[in-house]
């Protein structure tokens, strides 16, 4: 098998579409797609279904799937390898990161990789961290940031910091208390939050559940954007992470108030970052990670 035909099929069966696939590989379709029609006769298999939309893999392509992305992976660990018997620091990392996180790291952390790895690409994702679980399983990030992570089998998890859970209300709301709000109070308000499995939502039911009481969930909308225009439109409350707040364009339309735990002290959710414990990382991946670690402890604090 050609190792660019590898490339080109995975990036048409991830993108589901030649035409998208073409444009992100910067190669003119029809050869795109000679290219895995080769592939698909090498292998005597139909690797991939098309369709009005565009293509989806088959049972088989998405063996190949699987497999083609960790042989990709292993391919750039070598060139990372190679690069550093030269002295340098190359090749590609793939980080994921919560869509709120990114909002407050992502600009520094690429600044800073740019001056202190000139030589290496880093591509960040946004997505949730069920999502990147699969992903770092599968190969296709190197590097994640997960909230409140838990053991998983073929996972390194370690702390990275915390984020501090706010209430956030329309600042225009009937007057009322200010301040830090105890969890228990926040049955009384009608929340607009994410469905699960967020992790935000997750453990936000979780430690109410821990103090005897529940959420009361007005609407569950998936996308910080979305729910914040909500609560400015007065549909009901909503918990989100300090960090998601972050460039928000109409700051002065929320009021954000401390949600007091328990135990007396702000409602915080930790952070991880976790990397595959089945594939070793390289240099430039392990350099990253070092960089993701003081990225992370100058703009969103300790663990």
């Amino acid at each position: 098998m050609d190792l660019r035909q590898l490339e080109y099929f995975v990036r048409v069966a991830e993108l589901g579409s030649f035409t998208r696939a073409a444009l992100a590989l910067d190669v003119a379709q029809p050869a795109l797609s000679r290219q895995v029609r080769l592939l698909e006769l090498e292998l005597r298999q139909s690797l991939l279904t098309r369709h009005g939309r565009g293509a989806a893999p088959t049972e088989a392509g998405q063996v190949l799937l699987e497999h083609a992305r960790g042989i990709l992976h292993q391919v750039e660990h070598a060139r990372d390898e190679l690069a550093r018997l030269r002295g340098a620091l190359a090749g590609r990392v793939t980080l994921g990161l919560p869509p709120s996180v990114a909002r407050a790291l992502a600009v520094p952390l690429v600044q800073a990789f740019g001056q202190q790895l000139p030589e290496a690409r880093l591509s960040i994702t946004e997505a949730l961290s069920a999502s990147m679980q699969e992903q770092l399983a599968s190969g296709r990030l190197d590097i994640a940031v997960l909230y409140n992570a838990q053991p998983v089998p073929g996972l390194d998890i370690a702390p990275l910091a915390r984020d501090e859970l706010l209430l956030v209300q329309r600042a225009t709301a009937p007057a009322g208390p200010t301040g830090a709000i105890a969890l228990r109070e926040l049955t009384r308000l009608p929340l607009v939050i994410p469905s699960r499995p967020n992790a935000i939502r997750m453990h936000v039911e979780t430690v109410m559940a821990a103090a005897g009481c529940a959420p009361r969930v007005a609407l569950e909308i998936d996308g910080v954007a979305t729910i914040l225009e909500l609560v400015e439109g007065g549909a009901g409350n909503a918990i989100l992470s300090r960090h998601a707040l972050a460039g928000v364009a109409r700051p002065g339309a929320f009021a954000l108030r401390p949600i007091q735990a328990p135990d007396g002290q702000p409602l915080h959710i930790p952070l991880y970052t976790a990397v595959s414990a089945l594939r070793p990382g390289s240099a430039t991946q392990q350099a990253a990670l070092t960089l993701l670690r003081a990225q992370a402890q100058k703009h969103l604090g300790s663990f």
